[in-house]
């Protein structure tokens, strides 16, 4: 075992340099990022028109660059996917991960280049592993199988160019190397049909050796759920005795931590990520802190508005030098995957800043607003949580709306939560979720205060299942795709109640 670590820190070194430089020079090592970034596409049709020859200096790219919202850059990307080349970065595109978020019908298609894929993603990958052996040098991961849960989707073809799930490319690019470490094989990875792509994991690895997990923490939930199911165990230490660790990103971990520790059957360690299609952003560094490196060395320039700036006439765009801990930014991004200044919609607070390190508090849609009570997911969840330790209860699914206020009545939120053990008392529970927001946000207090603004929340407890049902009715089982928190529309809160009612 010390001489697999032995070759493994031998071959991490360099990463783990990389990295060190990095938090050693955050301002200059993003400014690499960037002008690297501009040289590759200063002569694309994005780069001409928005003058990236002239952009000698970080002001005067922002001066120059728009920020934009995907539906403001849609018009390149679609030039791209036909096939044209040079459009917002070098060469031709060959990929496009396919995201529809979660406040969007409509499916919007990254860009994925050569560069994004190596030099960002498949990087990030190398520098997860370099930052949890470097974190716990006793690791036995490198001698048994990670076992990978990755998005439902095959890659499809249209004009000249390919697009999926960005699970589905990375597998598809992997290289043989990697791929021979990571179970199921690349032909059940990539298999369309959820149900039958569950089946066929489980056959796969249920007597393979796994040392860790990588995947989204809702839909491995659901595959080790039907493992032990399937398998007759009580535990997934008995399927797996070597199982140590979990990498898991795209959600928060928060409400699933206590499903986890009821079917681990011993303690094992959770790294977080910080990964999406435009990008990989951070990893945890630390096995018992949850904040993650902001990794400022992977093909992407970072900038941060206030989120009390967001969305305003004099909106600032701080750099990587000019954050502050503890604040609300939204997160704005520059890749060498040839998004240029763009809104992706992720809230983050730095908790450190030697090093950088951020914690994600929601999205810049997903939150609550509609009383100015600026409600964001990071609240929800420690207030779900304090409520579940008060009446011994553990949730697995939650979407949470606005109640508008009509004549005389006052608003309301309006919450639909699925149990994995119900509350001991669930009004008890109801009140302690709202007596915590109101000692957690100080702005919802204020609309609390004596009903002036906002009732007490409307809670209704979801049927088993609810949620994989209706995401199910919505295609969007598995992968990436994630249940929508919190709205400031009734768009999810509605059908999720209706369809509650039936047959409950």
């Amino acid at each position: 075992m010390g001489l697999v670590n032995k070759i493994m820190e031998i071959m991490m070194r360099s990463r783990m340099n990389a990295i060190e430089d990095s938090i050693k020079n955050p301002v200059g090592t993003q400014e690499r990022v960037l002008f690297d970034n501009i040289k590759k596409a200063k002569h694309t049709i994005y780069g001409r028109e928005f003058g990236f020859n002239e952009a000698t200096t970080i002001q005067k790219f922002q001066n120059q660059v728009p920020a934009v919202h995907y539906e403001d850059f849609e018009p390149y990307i679609e030039l791209a996917r036909k096939g044209e080349k040079d459009v917002t970065w070098n060469g031709k595109i060959k990929w496009f991960a396919k995201s529809s978020g979660t406040t969007n019908a409509k499916s919007k298609f990254i860009p994925i280049s050569n560069e994004s894929l190596e030099d960002c993603h498949y990087a990030a990958g190398k520098t997860m592993f370099a930052l949890y052996l470097n974190a716990n040098p006793e690791t036995e991961i490198f001698i048994n199988k990670n076992l990978r849960i990755g998005g439902s989707s095959e890659l499809f073809q249209k004009y000249e160019t390919r697009f999926g799930d960005l699970s589905a490319i990375l597998i598809d690019n992997l290289p043989f190397y990697a791929e021979m470490k990571n179970i199921p094989n690349r032909e059940i990875s990539l298999m369309s049909d959820w149900a039958q792509k569950m089946d066929a994991i489980i056959n796969a690895t249920k007597n393979e050796s796994v040392g860790s997990l990588t995947g989204v923490p809702s839909w491995m939930l659901v595959v080790l759920n039907k493992m032990l199911t399937d398998t007759g165990k009580s535990n997934v230490h008995e399927l797996w005795p070597n199982l140590e660790v979990f990498f898991h990103g795209g959600i928060s971990f928060t409400p699933y931590a206590e499903n986890y520790n009821l079917i681990t059957g011993k303690k094992i360690n959770y790294f977080e990520l910080y990964n999406a299609s435009e990008g990989f952003f951070g990893i945890q560094d630390q096995l018992n802190e949850k904040d993650m490196l902001l990794l400022l060395d992977n093909g992407i320039f970072y900038e941060f508005v206030p989120m009390e700036e967001f969305g305003s006439e004099n909106t600032r765009y701080l750099t990587i030098g000019e954050v502050e801990v503890g604040k609300n930014y939204a997160m704005v991004i520059t890749t060498n995957g040839g998004l240029w200044r763009y809104i992706i919609g992720d809230t983050v607070k730095f908790t450190s800043t030697n090093p950088h390190r951020i914690v994600v508090t929601g999205r810049t849609k997903h939150h609550i607003n509609v009383f100015g009570e600026e409600l964001m997911i990071d609240n929800a969840e420690a207030a779900l949580k304090r409520a579940c330790d008060k009446t011994n209860a553990i949730v697995s699914e939650y979407s949470a709306g606005p109640v508008f206020m009509q004549g005389k009545e006052k608003g309301a939120h309006e919450w639909i939560i699925e149990f994995d053990r119900e509350p001991t008392n669930f009004e008890e529970f109801v009140d302690f979720l709202d007596k915590s927001l109101q000692e957690i946000n100080s702005d919802y207090e204020a609309k609390r205060y004596n009903n002036m603004t906002l009732n007490r929340p409307i809670v209704h407890q979801a049927k088993p299942k609810l949620f994989i049902e209706w995401m199910a009715s919505r295609g969007k089982l598995g992968g990436q795709n994630k249940v929508p928190r919190l709205s400031n529309t009734r768009e999810f809160i509605e059908p999720l109640i209706a369809l509650n009612q039936t047959n409950f």
